[in-house]
């Protein structure tokens, strides 16, 4: 009898790439080849079910918890695995893409306990930044990642101990990586991040005393939870590494998740961390599953819709409940201000906000939260200081305190803010200037001061789409109208002084801002002109 024929690798058809040899070993391409093959398909059903969820929505216009998993929220007994020691201390979170090798360098550096090392929503996927990503990682760990600038200016690791524990953040299911394929189809953004992080990087990892950990993004169901648990469980077994190994942070940051957390927290639990509550990207959601709701889910101006709003409280609160019953960290959202050496007035009146925001977190119960800039890691560190002191948690907080309704979920018509002319404005800018940075392969993006992200321009594009077709009046009088929407892009593009895919961003963003078929998300065209 002949012997079996070996399965094909993934097969590379992406441009050449310095240094892609390491990355796209035959090892490697065989593990994403087998991750593709095993669970591309359950990938693809679940996408579909998000489609009969959002139709099943739009028909009622509510949500709900899920009354065939009550069993799991009403059972007190279970709990996630106990975090690694890497990952018991969470307090401060610094995030940025691991395209940049500066980034990368400045991030390990930045004190912070943890960095988002992130190839989702902060990096523009070329492959460039793809494989580039790979390599800064790789080359961190093996502390091969010390440089100098042409000007002179040098960047080097601080001692290990001294160093942020990664957490990678890979791509959302929905994004494919058109430069590599199995059978003749791309393979999943996420298995081809998650699936060269793992094989290059895990074994190492444990050699340091730390771990494979993931940041999982734009879960919506806690059967995609399950999918990503199996993935765990899989790679695991394929690298003869111990159950378990693997730790992974849910974001909540789609409002089906929010009904579904204990649930998710069940599904991963050999393998859970913690939840994570963003703010954009749920935002987005909202306006995305409800954009057919009427006025009651029409949001004022993004920047009017802060985590005090009553049911960004709800489902604040309602993560750091379910997170301590279930002993998994509770982290808290990101402060994107830049500080500026520039202009102290103007620093000192966006601290104030940072300071007040990580100060409202910690007195929640949440066990740490993000930041997006190296100087901001000591403000966020002073609020959970005073709160934790050498505690490197607070699990023991059960907020018991807490209880969330469905209804509170999604109360969006509680808030008294209503959308402004300058709000409409600022959505058509900040979206166009976005696009383009993300299209010239940028994907973390200073815009008005604020490190912005992927997210940023989803909820810039959806609200000007849920105002267009819910035919708001603005602060000023003016009815949003599609016409007024191009006036504003054409002046914005009209402004721009320096080259760029300026028009491409323009046209992209009137595409999936006014379209009447609403794009389910943003990346998926842009990335058609992404080079």
């Amino acid at each position: 009898m002949s012997a079996a024929t070996p399965a094909a690798p993934a097969v590379v058809q992406g441009p050449p790439v310095e240094r892609q040899e390491e990355v796209l070993t035959d090892g490697a391409l065989a593990f994403v080849a087998a991750l593709h093959r095993r669970f591309t398909g359950r990938r693809d059903e679940l996408l579909a079910q998000r489609a009969v969820r959002r139709a099943e929505i739009a028909r009622t216009g509510r949500l709900d918890f899920l009354p065939g998993t009550a069993r799991i929220r009403e059972d007190p007994s279970w709990r996630v695995a106990p975090a690694p020691a890497a990952l018991e201390d969470r307090r401060v979170e610094i995030t940025g893409p691991a395209d940049d090798r500066r980034m990368t360098v400045n991030a390990l550096n930045s004190g912070a306990r943890v960095w988002l090392a992130d190839f989702e929503d902060a990096s523009a996927p070329t492959w460039q930044n793809v494989l580039g990503g790979q390599l800064n990682l790789i080359d961190a760990y093996a502390r091969r990642i010390d440089f100098t600038t042409p000007e002179g200016k040098s960047y080097a690791l601080r001692p290990a101990e001294e160093l942020a524990t990664v957490v990678m953040r890979p791509r959302g299911w929905h994004l494919d990586e058109r430069h590599l394929t199995v059978d003749g189809r791309p393979v999943p953004g996420a298995l081809v991040d998650f699936g060269l992080y793992f094989f290059h990087n895990a074994r190492r990892l444990l050699e340091l005393g730390k771990g494979p950990y993931f940041y999982l993004p734009k879960t919506e169901s806690h059967l995609e939870a399950r999918l990503w648990n199996d993935v765990f469980v899989f790679a695991q077994d394929w690298t003869g590494l111990p159950h378990g190994t693997v730790r992974a942070t849910v974001l909540i940051e789609t409002i089906t998740a929010a009904y579904e957390m204990e649930e998710i927290l069940h599904e991963l639990r050999d393998h859970a961390s913690g939840l994570n509550a963003g703010r954009w990207d749920y935002l987005f959601s909202i306006v995305k599953n409800f954009r057919d709701g009427g006025e009651r889910f029409v949001l004022p101006d993004r920047n009017a819709v802060t985590m005090t709003a009553p049911f960004m409280r709800a489902y604040t609160e309602l993560l750091v409940r379910t997170c301590h019953k279930r002993g998994a960290h509770a982290i808290g959202g990101m402060a994107a201000f830049i500080p500026s050496r520039k202009d102290p007035e103007v620093n000192e009146v966006a601290l104030e906000k940072v300071r007040a925001d990580k100060d409202r977190e910690a007195a929640d119960g949440f066990d740490g939260s993000w930041v997006a800039h190296p100087d901001l890691v000591p403000v966020a560190r002073a609020s959970f200081d005073a709160v934790l002191g050498a505690r490197p948690h607070q699990k023991d907080r059960l907020r018991e305190d807490v209880h969330v309704t469905a209804d509170q979920l999604i109360a969006v018509d509680s808030l008294k803010a209503r959308p402004t002319s300058e709000g409409l404005r600022n959505a058509v800018q900040v979206g166009i200037r976005y696009i383009e940075s993300w299209l010239r392969g940028h994907g973390a993006v200073a815009v008005f001061h604020l490190m912005e992200d992927a997210a940023t321009a989803e909820i810039s594009r959806s609200q000007i789409w849920q105002w267009v077709h819910a035919g708001v009046v603005l602060d000023t009088g003016e009815k949003v109208t599609a016409e007024l929407v191009r006036r504003l892009a054409a002046a914005e593009l009209a402004a721009a002084d320096e080259p760029g895919r300026w028009q491409e961003a323009h046209d992209l963003l009137l595409k999936v801002a006014l379209d009447e078929d609403y794009a389910e998300f943003l990346t998926l065209p842009a990335y058609e002109l992404l080079e």
